[in-house]
C-alpha cells in the first residue's frame, strides 16, 4: 500500500477526530480512579465518543471487542478491558480511536493511580518526553528511521529502558492502520522517506526491563516477559515541512490531572 497523501480539507477532518479523541481521554482523567474497572472506562468511553457524533475505531476491528485497549502494568498494549477493579500503584495504558466524517485519529497516555515507584513514574515520563522526541522529526523528506532513532536513543542511551520491537507507528486516515511503519528503534536517514501531508500515529512503547512480549491466551494482550511495566504514549501527527503538525493533544488529559488527586502528575 502506497502512502497516502492527505489535502488540507482532509487532514482539517482528521483533526476533527482527534479533538473528540482527545476529549475522551480528557473525560478519562478526570474520571480514572481506584475502585474502577477497565469495562466501566470503556463504557463511559464508548458512549462518550457517540454522543459526541463519533465512533469506536477499534471496536470490531480485526474482531477486539472493547472501544479501547487499556493495558495493566506488564501488558503493552492490545489488553481487553476487565472487570476487575484498578488499584493503587497500578499503572494503566489506556489507547483509543475515534472515527468520525470518513476518518480515524489514534492516541494513547499512560496514567498512574496513588503512589507509584518512582522507577515506574521515571519510566513514563521518559516515554512521554520520547514521544515528542520522534514527533521533532516527522518532518517532511525525513526518513522513519529519525523518528525511531530519536525515540531509541533518548529511550536506550540516555536511559535504561528499552523499546519494543515487534509493535510499531503506523499510517492513521481512511483507515485505523496504512503505511508507512513508524518503529521506535532505527537507524538516521534509513527507513521510509516521509513525504508532506501524509499522516502518521507516533507511539513509543517503552519497557522498564527488557525488550521481549509474549502474547497473553486471549490472543489480544501483549506483556512484557519478565513481567516489569511498560509505558505507552501516542500522537496522530501531520507530516510538513520545516515542523509537524500535532493533531491529537494532550493538554485536555493534563488539565484534568491538576484536579484528579487519584493521578500521578508527570
Amino acid at each position: 500500500m502506497a502512502i497516502r497523501i492527505n489535502t488540507a480539507t482532509e487532514i482539517e477532518l482528521i483533526r476533527k477526530s482527534c479533538e473528540v479523541l482527545s476529549q475522551t481521554l480528557a473525560m478519562i482523567a478526570g474520571s480514572l480512579k481506584a475502585g474502577m474497572t477497565g469495562e466501566e472506562i470503556d463504557k463511559l468511553a464508548e458512549e462518550f465518543i457517540r454522543d459526541h457524533g463519533g465512533a469506536p475505531s477499534f471496536k470490531g476491528y480485526e474482531g477486539f471487542p472493547n472501544t479501547l485497549c487499556i493495558s495493566l502494568n506488564d501488558e503493552v498494549v492490545h489488553g481487553i478491558p476487565k472487570k476487575s477493579e484498578f488499584k493503587t500503584g497500578d499503572i494503566v495504558s489506556v489507547d483509543c480511536g475515534v472515527f468520525m466524517n470518513g476518518f480515524h485519529g489514534d492516541m494513547a497516555y499512560t496514567f498512574g493511580i496513588g503512589e507509584l515507584p518512582q522507577e515506574s513514574v521515571h519510566l513514563m515520563r521518559v516515554t512521554k518526553e520520547s514521544l515528542y522526541l520522534g514527533i521533532e522529526q516527522a518532518v517532511a523528506g525525513k526518513r522513519t528511521g529519525d523518528i525511531g532513532f530519536a525515540v531509541q536513543e533518548y529511550c536506550e542511551v540516555q536511559h535504561p529502558y528499552k523499546c519494543v520491537r515487534e509493535l510499531v507507528g503506523h499510517g492513521v486516515g481512511r483507515t485505523i492502520h496504512e503505511d508507512p511503519q513508524v518503529p521506535n528503534y532505527g537507524r538516521r536517514g534509513q527507513g521510509t522517506r516521509l513525504p508532506e501531508n501524509c499522516v502518521i500515529a507516533i507511539e513509543p512503547m517503552v519497557n522498564l526491563g527488557k525488550k521481549d512480549i509474549y502474547t497473553k491466551r486471549d490472543h489480544w494482550t501483549i506483556a512484557t516477559q519478565d513481567g516489569k511495566p511498560s509505558a505507552h504514549y501516542e500522537h496522530t501527527v501531520a507530516v510538513k515541512a520545516g515542523k509537524a503538525d500535532i493533531l491529537s493533544t494532550f493538554k485536555g488529559i493534563e488539565e484534568a490531572l491538576e484536579k484528579n488527586a487519584e493521578l500521578v502528575r508527570i
